[in-house]
């Protein structure tokens, strides 16, 4: 193994998700010097996503391969087995497909990017970090300029001492879909508390799994294979479980703050995932293109009022919402495990899909 020594960047992106290559893109179009890096061997894989995305998002999901078929509406099902069907407009994609897409963009626009390469060591105050490439060895960075964009588990957080996130633990299934169909499927119940069940279709497929608080349940196979088996007897889903994945959910908000000196954090690092439905990768697409620009124009100016602008910015595009999501949050884990659990009326409160959820 042979090490590539010293490198100096203008911004160095770690996380190559959505957050990552759109703030890698972002940067290098400012003219930035940019360094992108990911773990993974391969950008995108394994999967850990229902695959959704809104339609405005389809922007971003142009490249061949990337989309597999449009969703119309929702329906969320209530512990009586009341269902409420809603428009709920989106796009299912393959989401590696979508995340290598993003880094193609961000390598077409001039940013070199890293892939089996992983972040050892970090100092803030001098902005230098130590990456280590499976390929390669050790690589020492100075940067003027951080995106951190590497998850719910964000390691520049952690060797920051920054506080680690709340989280959801997800699993879910891939399975054969027997029938053309455009709704997302949502199960309200206390089997998931703290989360939900969820059936997303991809065109041959479908997605079905749940999410929940491990401090109320820590074993989701039992209750996936309970969701599973109801749609294999309603004759929507096959029998045979093609894949699984899961994952972590950050759940509590924003940080506190989402700049720390001259580090940016986007997307899932940075708290933007919505506390009740789980949804990040638009979150995650537009703050990391709000951080790259915000990044690249630091390194060039020293400026800090550009940082904190990005903060403010994310702030006031995310946090009302964001704020009432996690209310709601506190709100239900009074009443998991409760009576009060298997009741509509809490169900309504705490779901997107009623309007009780938006009242005071």
């Amino acid at each position: 193994m042979t090490t590539r020594g010293r490198r100096e960047v203008d911004v160095l992106v770690v996380g190559l998700g959505p957050g990552g290559g759109a703030a890698a893109r972002c940067a290098a179009e400012e003219g930035a010097a940019v360094l992108a890096v990911d773990r993974k061997a391969r950008i995108g894989e394994p999967v850990q996503c229902a695959e959704f995305i809104p339609r405005p998002l389809g922007r971003c999901a142009q490249d061949e391969d990337v989309l597999q078929q449009t969703v119309e509406g929702m329906k969320s099902y209530l512990p009586s087995g009341a269902m409420e069907h809603s428009p709920f407009p989106g796009l299912m994609v393959d989401r590696a497909a979508f995340d290598r897409s993003l880094a193609r963009r961000a390598q077409s626009a001039g940013a070199e990017v890293l892939t089996g390469t992983r972040l050892l060591a970090l100092d803030i105050a001098g902005g230098t970090a130590q990456l280590e490439a499976a390929d390669a060895g050790r690589i020492d960075v100075r940067y003027r300029a951080l995106v951190a964009a590497d998850g719910p588990h964000s390691p520049v957080a952690r060797l920051a001492g920054l506080p680690a996130l709340a989280v959801v633990h997800t699993r879910q299934y891939t399975v054969r879909l027997l029938k053309p169909y455009t709704d997302t499927d949502i199960w309200l119940s206390d089997e998931f508390p703290g989360g939900y069940g969820w059936l997303f279709p991809k065109r041959s497929f479908a997605n079905v799994g749940l999410g929940a608080d491990p401090k109320f349940e820590d074993d989701l196979k039992a209750p996936l294979d309970r969701l599973h088996r109801h749609l294999v007897e309603a004759g929507l889903v096959g029998d045979e479980i093609l894949s699984r994945t899961g994952g972590a959910i950050p759940v509590g908000g924003l940080r506190a703050r989402l700049v720390h000196r001259c580090v940016l954090f986007v997307g899932d690092a940075a708290g933007l995932t919505h506390p009740i439905t789980g949804a990040g990768i638009a979150a995650a697409v537009e703050s990391g293109e709000a951080a790259g620009r915000a990044a690249a124009r630091f390194a060039c100016t020293g400026d800090a009022a550009v940082l904190d602008g990005y903060d403010e910015e994310m702030r006031e595009l995310y946090g009302a919402a964001l704020d009432r999501a996690a209310e709601r949050r506190r709100e239900l884990e009074c009443h998991w495990h409760t009576p009060a659990a298997g009741e509509d009326r809490t169900m309504r409160r705490g779901w997107i899909a009623f309007a009780e959820y938006f009242a005071a």
